[in-house]
């Protein structure tokens, strides 16, 4: 396989990002050993595109810029990254699940809400200054 060096410009494209996703990862430290020519145009190896690709996929899948830093550093050390990428996948799991609860909860709120909106008393106790509807939420 031979390992041909392209532009960020090509890198962008090859690897699915935008050049200003690049330079912040170089400038994060995710993405490291960039050549440069002698006019410092960045020169990206299959191996930075890889890594690019990667760097894609984990923030597809929710994980922090951190979070894939130290996943990557596993990798670097030589270590199989695999154990850490499982913590990292449960942490996020543990956090969508508490978010799904919370929008479970702010959805029976808003029905509650609206339900309240409908009975015909709730028109009546509305001012220019007040909603009923909010102000009753304090009970909930």
């Amino acid at each position: 396989m031979c390992d041909t060096r392209v532009t960020i410009g090509r890198a962008a494209i090859e690897a699915g990002v935008s050049t200003c996703s690049i330079r912040l990862w170089e400038a994060k430290g995710l993405v490291t050993n960039i050549e440069r020519t002698g006019t410092r145009y960045r020169l990206f190896s299959d191996h930075n595109i890889a890594r690019l690709k990667f760097i894609r996929q984990a923030k597809a899948l929710g994980l922090t810029l951190g979070e894939i830093g130290g996943v990557l550093d596993f990798q670097d050390a030589g270590l199989s990254p695999c154990p850490r990428v499982v913590q990292v996948i449960d942490a996020r799991l543990e956090a969508v699940e508490r978010a799904m609860a919370d929008l479970i909860r702010l959805r029976q709120a808003l029905v509650v809400a609206r339900d309240g909106a409908r009975r015909p008393d709730t028109a009546e106790k509305a001012t220019a200054t007040s909603c009923p509807i909010i102000g009753d939420m304090e009970n909930w």
